[in-house]
């Protein structure tokens, strides 16, 4: 059996957004250690702190347990939350449009206030019913770069964490040019559980990334298969814009999104969603209506 891997969270508790360790037995708080000097993950990342504030938690006590917790984006307020659009070859299939894959990535932005943290209700709008779901991985940059060599790609990599860039269909066609509309509703999508440092390549290259809709696998592949891999995201990206630490990069998602089911299967309340990777976690959220 694989070690579990470093975890650590954004959360509120007690009236408090807090940060700390997720172990087996619950969560270190390494607030009162480290809120002085960092205001929340961002920071950390931003002082290259990561392992120094996760090694504090070793030998201590937990102060809650998971369920006492609201979870948070672990990046409460990332400078750039850049999105890959068809990046599975069996995506880029459900367009029937008899195109092969571009030559160069989709690319969009949503907008923080857009997510919601793990275990908290993805919120489906008045306006559509057409909520759906889209699991993929997330790379938060460490460190800053412009024009990043493929090759030094991983350099800038602080840590991993998991998206269920939920999408309201109707909404992504207003408009011929883009989808921000679609991509930018209040809490439609979710991010975490937690930051899991990356360290070492094979965290990325080749690992299984799952969505169940309860309990039922509707997505399913693996990282090895993107048609952009994570260094030349990395270095594509850096080209146009100036990475940042804190700046989360949404990947891509596999093929079986409920808009190409026939019909079309949407999210609705009462739904639980789960987004899992190996080595980084299982992202899990429920449906509600806005309460308008």
């Amino acid at each position: 059996m694989k070690p579990i891997p470093a975890r650590i969270a954004a959360f509120r508790a007690k009236g408090a957004a807090r940060f700390g360790v997720v172990t087996e037995a619950g969560i270190i708080d390494l607030t009162p250690d480290y809120g002085s000097r960092f205001a929340g993950l961002k920071e950390v990342i931003e002082a290259g702190a990561l392992e120094e504030v996760i090694a504090a938690a070793e030998g201590r006590a937990p102060a809650f347990a998971e369920a006492e917790v609201e979870f948070l984006i672990p990046i409460a307020d990332p400078e750039k939350l850049i999105c890959i659009g068809v990046n599975f070859p069996d995506r880029n299939a459900e367009y029937k449009d008899g195109q092969a894959a571009p030559g160069r990535p989709s690319i969009f932005i949503r907008f923080a206030r857009s997510f919601t943290g793990h275990r908290q209700a993805l919120i489906r709008p008045p306006e559509s019913p057409q909520l759906d779901y889209e699991g993929e991985v997330v790379i938060v940059i460490g460190k800053a770069g412009r024009r990043i060599a493929r090759e030094d790609a991983y350099d800038h990599i602080a840590a991993l964490t998991l998206c269920n860039e939920g999408t309201i269909r109707d909404w992504v066609r207003h408009a011929k040019f883009n989808v921000t509309q679609g991509k930018n509703w209040d809490g439609s999508g979710s991010i975490g559980p937690w930051l899991v440092p990356f360290r070492t390549a094979d965290q990325l290259d080749d690992i299984a990334l799952i969505t169940r809709v309860n309990g039922e696998i509707r997505q399913q592949d693996r990282t090895s298969r993107m048609i952009y891999d994570f260094r030349y995201i990395v270095s594509y990206v850096s080209t146009f814009t100036t990475l940042v630490p804190g700046d989360m990069i949404v990947c891509g998602t596999p093929t079986g999104a409920g808009a190409r089911f026939d019909p079309p299967v949407w999210l609705k309340p009462g739904d639980v969603i789960e987004v899992e990777a190996e080595g980084i976690g299982c992202l899990s959220n429920g449906v509600e209506d806005e309460r308008c």
